[in-house]
Order: structure tokens, then sequence, then C-alpha cells
């Protein structure tokens, strides 16, 4: 039997226990950087495999090594990450989660189950390839520095060293049973804005009597659009957004401050921190000229992600060769952000999307919404893919 073909089988054998696993991951949810028991389970997993894990890398963090033969001649990385989402789950299903307020929304715990399932691929196959393969369990996605910095900083991606690193993403705007590629600028950096508008307030009905810090707002959340239409390149893609305002509690009230927040995705480096000085430089001049101030933090994210073309093209010819060409979806460039961009910045790496949308099953809605949910055939395509990627990759390399 082919190695392609054993991979195909083990990925079969394997994927209603990955199932298991991956609905106890999004039964029990925890935020970033709290993945305190997620990170026991992945542990005790990786121990009945004969793995023994590194805990503690950046936190709650792990990595692991799954060593075929020659294992220091080359090393490929996999990554899943473990972190859920402040949302309340609103599907009703047999594991939904029971932590109230926090949801696996993103498909984290299909991430970190695929990893676990591929773990459980690679070590029945470590006598028929050369090389390393590092799993990197990682905490923190979804909040910012970022767990894929503080895992870097940790070592992660020391002892051994990744000569290249993928990682899978679900897509529920992909049908299950497909598989997304880009090569190239893939997701946009993520910055978070942070504003407070100071005024003075007072009663609403006596406005010359105060500063008003909503009026003042309002002019400066209008204004800042000028950023992205007035002064962003069109050719470089960029996204400002404000997703909350808070100020006052009552009709009558003028508040002494307002609070705003939003985000800023830019593809470009130079010009990202250019819009950070506009930023500012629009927001505290509006709020001087009306009367106002406005202090601006800007908590700096995720840069681009960018996947090596040569690494890209590597996995997209293994996936190809695993499911036909049929199968195989071209990316638009995405606005989103991931913290998988650290690695890509570090490591030639690849970060694809794994299809789980199907409309029978009702598993196309969006990502960070509380209804999210994934078609688990898409596992058994998970564990297999990501298996046979690892190794086709260890093989090229062998060849370079």
């Amino acid at each position: 039997m082919s190695l392609l073909n054993e991979i195909k089988k083990l990925a079969s054998q394997y994927a209603e226990d990955t199932i298991i696993i991956r609905r106890h991951i999004h039964a029990h949810p925890e935020l970033s950087f709290q993945e305190f028991e997620t990170a026991k389970y992945v542990a005790a997993e990786l121990r009945k495999l004969g793995i023994e894990p590194k805990e503690g890398v950046a936190g709650t963090g792990l990595t692991a090594l799954i060593e075929g033969k020659n294992p220091t001649s080359r090393t490929v990385a996999l990554r899943g990450d473990m972190d859920a989402l402040p949302i309340t789950e609103l599907s009703d299903i047999p594991y939904k989660s029971k932590n109230v307020g926090v949801m696996h929304a993103c498909g984290h715990d299909v991430h970190t189950s695929c990893l676990l399932g591929a773990a459980r691929i690679l070590v029945q196959l470590k006598d028929q390839f050369e090389g390393t393969v590092k799993l990197v369990f990682q905490p923190g996605e979804e909040k910012n520095p970022g767990g894929a910095s503080l895992m870097i900083k940790d070592g992660a991606l020391e002892n051994p060293k990744p000569n290249s690193m993928f990682g899978q993403h679900v897509m529920p705007y992909i049908p299950t049973g497909k598989i997304g590629f880009r090569e190239g600028q893939y997701m946009a950096s993520a910055d978070e804005i942070y504003l407070t508008v100071k005024g003075k307030g007072g009663h609403a009905a006596l406005p010359d009597k105060v500063i008003d810090p909503i009026l003042i707002a309002s002019h400066i959340i209008v204004a800042l659009q000028q950023v992205v239409s007035r002064n962003a390149d069109p050719k470089k893609p960029t996204v400002l957004s404000f997703g909350q305002i808070e100020g006052g509690h009552a009709q009558n009230i003028i508040p002494d401050e307002v609070k705003i927040g939003g985000t800023f995705r830019a593809l470009d480096e130079e010009w990202r921190f250019e819009a950070h000085k506009k930023i500012r430089s629009i927001a505290e001049g509006l709020a001087e000229a009306m009367g106002g101030s406005c202090d601006v933090l800007i908590d700096v994210g995720y840069p681009y992600l960018t996947n090596d073309p040569i690494t890209t093209q590597s996995a997209r010819a293994a996936a190809t060769s695993y499911l036909g060409a049929e199968n195989i979806v071209d990316l638009d460039l995405w606005m989103g952000a991931e913290d998988f961009a650290y690695y890509s910045h570090v490591v030639p790496s690849c970060f694809y999307r794994l299809g789980t949308g199907n409309p029978e099953k009702g598993t196309t809605l969006g990502v960070h919404t509380p209804k999210f949910n994934i078609d688990e055939d898409a596992i058994e395509l998970g564990i297999g893919l990501m298996s046979w990627i690892a190794l086709n990759q260890l093989n090229l390399l062998k060849k370079a």
C-alpha cells in the first residue's frame, strides 16, 4: 500500500475518535491565555500516543516532537490554536459549551483536535519517513499580543528549528471536501484602536455650559474615515472600523467622556504605521478644536500573513494528489487577521483553509457568531491532509 493510501486509511480509522476529541474541547472552551484544562487534556492525549510534550510554553502552550528516521536531518512544524472567544453559544447541540459566555466560535477546537488526529497518524508512520514533525499547540490566537509571538519568544521554533511550517483553519464559506490556498500575502495586519474623548459634562438642556464628548466623538468617527477614503493608496487594501462606543447613562445628561474602540487592518507595513500617525493626529486635533481632548491608544497587533510561494506550492501539490485538482480552491485576499502571521515572518510557511461549509447541515454561518459550527465530515480530511502535507514536505526537503 502506498504511503498516501495508508494515510487515507488511517484518517478514516481515526476520524470518529478525533470527532469525540473535538466535541470534548468544544464543550469545555477557555479564553485566550486561560487554556489550562485544554492544555492538560492535550498533554494527556499526546501521552496516550507515547509522545512526551513540553508544557508551559508561553504559559499554556505545548510543543511535541514526532521523530522519524534520521530525525535531525529536517523538521516540519504543524500548528493548532486552542483558545475560544467570549461569546455565548446559541446552538442546541449535544456538545454545546458548558462554560457560559465562552465558545469555540472560530474553530480552534477543530484545529487542536485535527492536530491531535494528525499526530496519531504520524506516530503510526514514524518508521516510514525521515526527519521530525514538530507539533505546536498554541494559546491566545484571539488576543493581543498573540500567542504565536509569545511562543516564538519562548523558543517554540527552536531545538529543532523548523524548515517550514503549516497552519490549517476552518472555512465555512468553502464546501466540505475542498481546500483553499493562496501564495504570497493572504491576511492583513490587525491593530486595536482605543480613543477616550474627554469633555465637560452637564445638563443636556444647557449645551452652552458643557463640552459635549458625544458630539466630539461623532465628528472624530466620521473624520477618521478619510484615513481610508482620502489617504490610503487604492492598491493597498485598508480597513478602519469602529465596533464600540460607550458614554453616558441617561438621555438628558451629557457625560464627561466617551470611549471608542475600533480595528485597523492593512497589508503594507510602512503605510500601517503612517496611518497610525494620521489617526492620532486627526483624533487629537479635532477634539482640541472642539474644546475637548482625546487620548489615543493604538495597540499594535499582528503583522500581515504571508504564505511562502514554494512552501505553498508544495502544500497545494500535496493536496491535489490527496483529493484531486477539482477540490482545490483559490483564496482571495482576506482582511481578517491571524497571529499565524508571526510564524510566517520567521519560517517559510503556508496557512491554508479547510472547507467546513454544508448548507444541509447548517454549517455556513461565519466564524465569531453564536451559532457557528462545522460539518464534522471535514475532520477526516483535516487530519489526513495535514499528515500528508507534512510528510510530503519532509520528502521535498530531503531532495533539496
